[in-house]
């Protein structure tokens, strides 16, 4: 299933995880928490689109949403802008509701549930921890001082996070444990020792090619960069760019040409410069 240019899979444990929702009574809950984890993800995926790369496969997993794509060789206020978006777009959609209880009280009803997720949503992943965006904003914050320092630092940081929240759900116990929060902490302590990045997306045509895949065929101006042209790599399609300048023909990339370039890191090269020298 394709959601807005992103690819959709849907996990089987969070069929599970909704189907329990119908017997406990918290179906609305689940609902509306997906439809703030989607939301979440895909403005992700919008502003990393904007910039020419991808992240365009989103996976829903029962303790949320998951996306993936290639971001390698993105500009650190562009990776910034890219994990800002999806907290913003929680806060935005928290407002909006805000605004209409303003202009019509009897909605509150009908939207408090998708609201206070969305706000939920919001204020967690400012938390300084992976995998959440704060961690990922604090990493990218501390890499002046070398990647190995800022991870040893998010590391430490979110095991205190997940040590906190831990004991919030010790206290818990005391009333009626918050099992949410004992979740949420394993979650974190797991992902202490993830990456702080986005994961690569990478795909072999082996398997493509095997069963025939169609050829995709983009004319574009030669002085446009490596980085413009990753907009158009896609799995289902081989990827042939064609070169002009000026109107006037320079010759055409072809899929193992371009994937060389990005393998070299010549993001900020024009796509004449990758063109088989004869």
């Amino acid at each position: 299933m394709v959601l807005l240019g992103v690819k959709l899979r849907i996990h089987p444990l969070f069929l599970l995880a909704g189907l329990l929702s119908v017997f406990t009574g918290d179906l609305m809950l689940f609902l509306a928490a997906t439809v703030a984890a989607v939301l979440h993800e895909c403005a992700h995926a919008f502003v990393t689109r904007r910039y020419g790369f991808a992240l365009d496969k989103l996976v829903l997993m029962p303790y949320g949403a998951v996306i993936a794509g290639d971001i390698a060789g993105i500009g650190k206020k562009q990776e910034l802008a890219v994990l800002a978006a999806g907290p913003l777009a929680n806060a935005c959609t928290a407002l909006f509701f805000a605004a209409l209880w303003w202009l019509w009280p009897e909605t509150y009803a009908y939207t408090d549930t998708a609201a206070y997720v969305s706000l939920s949503l919001f204020l967690v992943n400012l938390l300084p921890a992976y995998p959440l965006d704060g961690g990922r904003i604090l990493h990218l914050a501390l890499s002046r001082f070398g990647e190995r320092r800022a991870r040893l630092i998010c590391r430490a940081v979110t095991m205190l996070v997940a040590a906190g929240v831990l004991a919030y759900f010790v206290w818990s116990c005391f009333s009626r444990p918050a099992w949410t929060a004992l979740v949420f902490s394993v979650l974190l302590a797991a992902g202490a020792f993830g990456g702080a990045r986005y994961s690569r997306l990478t795909f072999s045509r082996g398997k493509s090619f095997s069963r025939g895949v169609e050829e995709r065929r983009v004319v574009i101006d030669a002085a446009r960069t490596v980085q413009d042209a990753l907009r158009y790599l896609t799995e289902e399609k081989y990827l042939v760019l064609v070169l002009y300048t000026e109107g006037e023909y320079l010759g055409e990339l072809t899929e193992e040409e371009y994937l060389a370039a990005l393998s070299a890191g010549k993001y900020a090269e024009p796509l004449s410069e990758c063109l088989p020298k004869l």
